[in-house]
């Protein structure tokens, strides 16, 4: 057996870690390259609604810890649903569980993200919200392509469709109808920041707690379940509710602010 002195066998060892830690860095370096040259998920998101907003925060956290890029093409609510069901974008921000009935290209990812509450905005009327049913007598305002509010009056007989919250309780300020129904976090934010509050008010209680899914569409099935598990365990933690929480209050705080510019 041949011995190598004490300084030699010493530079071979150091020659080899050397070696090993540049083919680690290499590595590092090929994945590194790899998950910037991949393009980021582009995801639709509702213009002009604000909880989509939130939606969409909680999942750049969520998307951060796969080492996965992300990206919101805004547009009104129905072409989103075209535009993702049609695997022109890669998903929607959130949606109802409903939609992937009537998109079976569009699959939610569980557990749900979010939540709204539709809740009955009037400024003339005023009565007990018992149900979707007690809003039937009255001319009813909604956002186009927002399935709850679809699927809440479908049927009613006057029921006006809008393309966004802002232009809903412009019409409702108009009285151009009896009630108006949005997500009750969006259309409080929508009546402070155009200065509505004190002409129209919310009736009580809510109509629905509804919660949020994030869809991806079926080209993107393998993401599915990785983005499910790490939502599951932000649940779990509590810190999916606490993020929610500190969004919206951030997004109050900051519509105060432009109030008092």
């Amino acid at each position: 057996m041949t011995c190598l002195p004490a300084t030699l066998a010493g530079a071979v060892e150091r020659r080899r870690l050397l070696g090993s830690c540049a083919a680690g860095t290499a590595l590092s370096l090929l994945g590194l390259a790899h998950a910037q040259a991949q393009p980021p998920l582009r995801l639709a998101r509702v213009e002009n609604i604000p909880d989509q907003l939130v939606g969409s925060a909680i999942l750049e956290a969520v998307y951060r810890r796969l080492d996965l890029a992300v990206e919101f093409v805004d547009m009104p609510a129905k072409r989103a649903l075209m535009e993702s069901s049609q695997g022109r974008v890669d998903g929607e921000v959130q949606r109802v569980l409903d939609v992937g009935r009537e998109y079976p290209t569009l699959l939610a990812v569980q557990p749900p993200i979010n939540y709204i509450e539709p809740a009955v905005f009037a400024k003339r009327v005023d009565f007990p919200v018992t149900g979707w049913n007690a809003l039937a007598p009255y001319s009813i305002g909604i956002v186009r392509g927002v399935g709850s509010s679809e699927r809440g009056t479908r049927g009613m007989a006057r029921v006006e469709a809008v393309t966004s919250i802002d232009q809903l309780m412009e019409i409702l300020a108009n009285d151009r109808i009896d009630v108006a129904v949005s997500d009750r976090f969006s259309g409080l934010l929508v009546l402070r920041r155009r200065h509505l509050e004190t002409k129209i008010r919310t009736l009580a209680p809510v109509l629905e707690h509804i919660p949020l899914y994030h869809f991806l569409n079926e080209r993107r099935r393998e993401l599915v379940p990785r983005v499910g598990r790490i939502i599951q365990a932000m649940a779990a933690s509590g810190e999916l509710e606490r993020l929610r929480e500190e969004l919206t209050t951030r997004m109050i705080g900051a519509s105060d602010s432009e109030r008092v510019q």
